[in-house]
């Protein structure tokens, strides 16, 4: 029996987290997560329940939030949400090198991240249930690690330097094109500018179209004057999303 779409994203991931495991990083940088390690359980949950199914708009973000999928295994995976929601919850280990001050507590966590509750929270809104949202749409990250400064400050991957990033990019590149080729959507969706960037030149050369959306970081000024408006009048004048 051919293997099933959704057999075939949990195959691409595992082999993304067995090539990210392989990689060091240096000062300042000193912790590294890799959810799709620890968190794997509802990771793969997410994968089954959700991306079984070939989609028209798969959405991408940067790397895991240090509550969001650093916590659930979940693109930008707000713990209420993504349990009441997406309707993942399964148990959560920790990280071998656990931070003391970015302490992973999987579904327990009670932090909630901003990013998350506007998009999944955005979502819910427009579209009512998880399963309509899903007919066509996925989500997913670019970089499935999470950095973190001695301090516990987390850091991003485009703070990082070319020697440290050159390989990560080369290897998160090989994942989204292998994820495109079993989801064959019509469009990739960069949350912020960013993941447009990567997607743009990860995917150069292949059959499909590319966008983006505001970010929904708190950090972005912009992002805290109405994200949702924002975000789905751009989808609207891409021609993905019908105004409302």
């Amino acid at each position: 029996m051919s293997p099933s779409i959704s057999d075939e994203l949990a195959a691409a991931a595992q082999r993304l987290a067995d090539t990210v495991d392989r990689f060091n990083f240096a000062e300042p940088t000193t912790h590294v997560y890799n959810p799709l390690r620890y968190a794997w359980a509802p990771h793969e949950q997410y994968i089954r329940k959700h991306g079984n199914s070939r989609k028209k708009v798969v959405f991408m973000g940067m790397n895991p939030g240090p509550f969001g999928m650093a916590q659930t295994g979940v693109p930008f995976g707000e713990i209420e949400l993504v349990r009441d929601w997406v309707g993942v919850e399964a148990n959560v280990l920790k990280p071998g090198d656990e931070h003391p001050k970015r302490p992973i507590e999987g579904f327990a966590c009670t932090r909630s991240e901003v990013s998350g509750r506007r998009l999944w929270g955005a979502l819910k809104e427009r579209f009512g249930t998880s399963e309509a949202f899903f007919a066509d749409h996925f989500i997913v990250n670019y970089c499935p690690l999470v950095f973190m400064e001695a301090s516990g400050k987390n850091r991003t991957p485009d703070k990082m330097p070319a020697a440290e990033t050159e390989p990560l990019y080369a290897a998160c590149d090989q994942h989204l094109r292998e994820l495109v080729e079993v989801l064959q959507p019509e469009w990739l969706i960069g949350v912020g500018a960013f993941a447009e960037g990567r997607a743009k030149q990860a995917l150069d050369g292949m059959a499909i179209k590319f966008g983006r959306i505001l970010h929904p970081s708190p950090a972005s000024p912009a992002a805290n004057r109405g994200w949702t408006e924002q975000a789905t009048r751009q989808l609207v004048d891409l021609g993905i999303w019908e105004a409302e």
